[in-house]
Parts: structure tokens; C-alpha cells; sequence
């Protein structure tokens, strides 16, 4: 019997030492690429092997068929009420999953999104009936390997300081969460919940958001000091469920990240990229949190891209790890390229080089202006046989990628002055590599 537990040991040993970052690929934005092309890049530019997509859209989840990354669905939240009646369930399945599965891997299907949060009455108590009725529909279509869930805010813990004192909401507590939970510890599925230690952060202690050294905050209860809010967000929901009786579930992080702009001083590239990366490194350590030690949490960040559709404040639209173009906004260590997160890896050119900058445009800059930008660069001596066919960088072959390479090499050749980069107020500095691929960026 040794061999055989020796290899079981090692098969999941290797298992769970496999990458565990994914990303949500929201759409919110007018200026972005096909799916086929983020299905492309993730895999063939990224270590990404999995996203978390916002519905159930027929278009991307033909464009990862055959790709091996796996895609986690979404039930709006107006569809759950219906999605009750088994029947309307199985036509959500015949219609939304069969088709795609298994070509396109799907992993879990998400009921809502935070509905304790922004879901009705209905839509509230509706919520484990649908997730009930759905996994009934997809064993009845005879799919086994896709799991049912339902991702949260950590507005469903009534008290989430210090961790050991963390509870559900009352009410929410023996009505919602002890049958959802029953739920997926029957079906071996996992909560799935959104820390963002982005909104709970303090600037007179930044570090403690961040990953970064500082002093910690020390839970009186159990005598744990936490050294980051996202350990300190996830031991609070994990003593909530344990609460309750059902600590043996397992969490997985549906939604994490940092705005990289907005109004206030929590938002800058920098505190985006720290807080990414040093995420990054945290859960792939496999250290797990003080209360669940060893072990990596499947987690998706939030977000892809740049979404410029997105209602709401100046901060919402600048979530994303990539422009459109697919041009890191900073880097976090996720490209095939040889980056690392905080910006220390070889090859390729990381972010982290001392003092190096690139000239890219501004996301308001019209196509017309890249065009006139591409136009002048490209008559002034400068090399632009890499953005023509067949060229490194001529893929993604849209006006803003070639542009954004023209554009930096007009600001390399002629001196880095800040003025080389105004292009008619359509060109910014940054410190974040832009390079992609063999398209790299001098």
C-alpha cells in the first residue's frame, strides 16, 4: 500500500502547488479586444489559467473552447427568483452550459453576484434554492464536474474585527448561510467570497493593506498578530462559518485588487502593484492565514482591464491589470516574459528598473490623435518597420498599440524629456513597462 499513498501524496502534493491566480474579465468598456484575442493572450502571455466572467456571454465562452483556461459563469441576480422553478433551471443549463461543455472549461457556475449586498428580498431568499436547482440540472444533463456557488462582500459579517469575533449577519446567519453551507459542503464546492483590503484601507497604516512590513494588529482572543488585512478579512469569514458549523468549507477569493487611479491618496499605480503582487506571492507561498495555515486559495483579482464604461467614480474605471491594448498598467509578475512580482525578475524589462520610464497615450487619446502621433513618428526617422506586418510589435494590429510603440520610441531617441511625450496632450509618462511578448520596449 505504500507506493500507492505515496503517489496519491505527490499527485496532490503537485496539485496544489500549481498556480492559483485567476482573473475577472469584465466588459464594461467600448474600446476593447475580441475574446478570441484575451483568450490568445492569456494564453500564450500570461501564467492566468483561469477567469471569472461576468455572465454567461455565448461569444467568450467560445473563444476559450480548447484553450485549458478555465472560466467561472455568472447568474445575474434578476434571474434568480426564476431559476427556483427546476424546470427554468434546466433550460438555464440546456441553453447557457451545454452547448460549451466541456470544449470550454467551465469550473463553477456563480448564483449572483454579492446578492446579500444588492439582491432584494426575493432574490435573497431565493438564492440557495436556485443554487439548489441548478446543480440538480446539471447532474440531470449528466455535467458532474462543474460546481455551484455564490460569491459575497464581507458585508455578510456583522462583525469582522478582530477575526475570532467575526460573525454573520443575524438573521442572514441561520436563514442563508446554514443552509448554503450545508449546500456546498455536500456538493464539495466552495464559498466564495470578495476580501478588498483596498476599501478598509487606514493611511496611517498603509503597509498593513499592502503586504508590506509593519507593526500589526494583534487579535486579543487567540493572540494572533495579523500583519495583513487580507489574512485578518479571510480568518473573519472562516470563524464566521465555523460559528455555524461549517468551518470545513472551503474559500475561494472571487474578487481581490487595488484601483490603480482615483480621487483620494489610496489609489496610485504604486499601491495597485504592491498590493497585487505581494498578493500574488502570499497565496502561491502556500502559508495559507493563521487560521487556515498550508494551503493556497484559489483567487481571482479584479480586474483585467480598464473598463471606461463603468458608472460610478473616477476609481472604477481604473481596476484593471491591462489597458485594452493589452499594455500592463503595472506589473505584477502574471507575464510569460520573464516579469516578477514587485518588479525584480529578469528578462523582458520589469517595472522595478531604476529610474526607467516609457512614453504611452493617455486612455482619452483618440484614435485620430494616435493616428496623426503615428504618422509624425513615423516620418521623422524613427524605426517603425517593428508595428508593420510581420513586425514584433504589429500585434494587436489597432491604432493605440502601434502608436504607444511608435510613441515611446520618438521619446527614447530623443533625450526622455517630458516634452517628447506630450504628443498634442496624448502622451503619458510611466515607470510600468509597457512591453508585451517579443514586442519589447526599449
Amino acid at each position: 500500500m505504500a507506493a500507492p499513498l505515496l503517489i496519491s501524496f505527490l499527485l496532490l502534493y503537485f496539485t496544489a502547488a500549481g498556480e492559483s491566480i485567476g482573473v475577472n474579465y469584465g466588459t464594461l468598456a467600448n474600446n476593447l479586444p475580441s475574446p478570441a484575442q484575451v483568450a490568445n493572450f492569456l494564453k500564450t502571455q500570461t501564467v492566468i489559467d483561469r477567469v471569472k466572467i461576468f455572465d454567461v456571454n455565448p461569444d467568450i465562452l467560445r473563444a476559450f473552447a480548447g484553450s485549458g483556461i478555465a472560466v467561472t459563469v455568472t447568474v445575474g441576480n434578476g434571474e434568480i427568483v426564476g431559476l427556483k422553478d427546476p424546470r427554468v433551471a434546466r433550460r438555464w443549463v440546456s441553453a447557457n452550459i451545454k452547448p460549451f461543455h466541456p470544449a470550454t472549461k467551465i469550473n463553477y457556475i456563480a448564483v449572483g453576484n454579492e446578492v446579500l449586498h444588492w439582491g432584494d428580498k426575493f432574490q435573497v431568499s431565493g438564492l440557495v434554492p436556485a443554487m439548489k436547482s441548478l446543480h440538480h440540472a446539471l447532474i440531470q444533463e449528466g455535467i458532474k464536474d462543474i460546481k455551484v456557488t455564490s460569491p459575497h462582500s464581507l458585508g455578510i459579517l456583522s462583525v469582522s474585527e478582530p477575526p475570532s469575533s467575526a460573525r454573520f449577519r443575524r438573521g442572514y446567519d441561520r436563514a442563508v448561510f446554514v443552509p448554503m453551507l450545508k449546500f456546498l459542503q455536500e456538493t464539495n464546492s466552495p464559498l466564495m467570497v470578495n476580501p478588498y483590503p483596498y476599501f478598509g484601507y487606514n493611511p496611517k497604516m498603509p503597509n498593513y493593506s499592502l503586504f508590506k512590513p509593519n507593526r500589526g494588529i494583534r487579535d486579543p482572543k487567540t493572540g494572533i498578530t495579523y500583519t495583513n488585512m487580507f489574512d485578518a478579512q479571510m480568518d473573519a469569514v472562516h470563524t464566521a462559518a465555523k460559528a455555524i458549523g461549517f468551518g470545513n468549507v472551503e474559500l475561494v477569493i472571487g474578487e481581490t485588487g487595488w484601483s490603480s487611479a482615483c480621487e483620494w491618496e489610496v489609489c496610485s499605480i504604486e499601491h495597485a502593484r504592491d498590493y497585487n503582487a505581494n498578493l500574488i506571492k502570499h497565496i502561491n507561498s502556500g502559508k495559507g492565514t493563521p487560521l487556515m495555515p498550508n494551503r493556497k486559495f484559489e483567487t481571482y483579482l479584479f480586474a483585467l482591464f480598464n473598463e471606461n464604461l463603468k458608472p460610478g467614480p473616477l476609481g472604477e474605471r481604473n481596476w484593471g491589470l491591462f489597458q485594452p491594448d493589452f499594455t500592463p498598467v503595472y506589473d505584477v509578475g502574471i507575464l510569460r516574459n520573464g516579469q516578477r512580482p514587485g518588479g525584480s525578475g529578469g528578462g523582458g524589462g520589469s517595472s522595478g528598473a531604476v529610474g526607467k520610464k516609457w512614453c504611452v497615450p493617455k486612455l482619452e487619446a483618440s484614435g485620430q490623435a494616435l493616428q496623426a502621433n503615428i504618422d509624425y513618428v513615423c516620418s521623422s526617422g524613427v524605426d517603425c518597420k517593428p508595428i508593420q506586418p510581420g513586425g514584433s510589435c504589429f500585434q494587436p494590429n489597432d491604432v493605440r498599440s502601434h502608436a504607444s510603440f511608435v510613441m515611446n520610441s520618438f521619446y527614447q531617441t530623443n533625450g526622455r524629456h517630458d516634452y517628447n511625450c506630450d504628443f498634442a496632450k496624448t502622451g503619458l509618462i510611466t515607470s510600468s513597462n509597457p512591453s508585451r511578448g517579443s514586442c519589447v520596449y526599449v
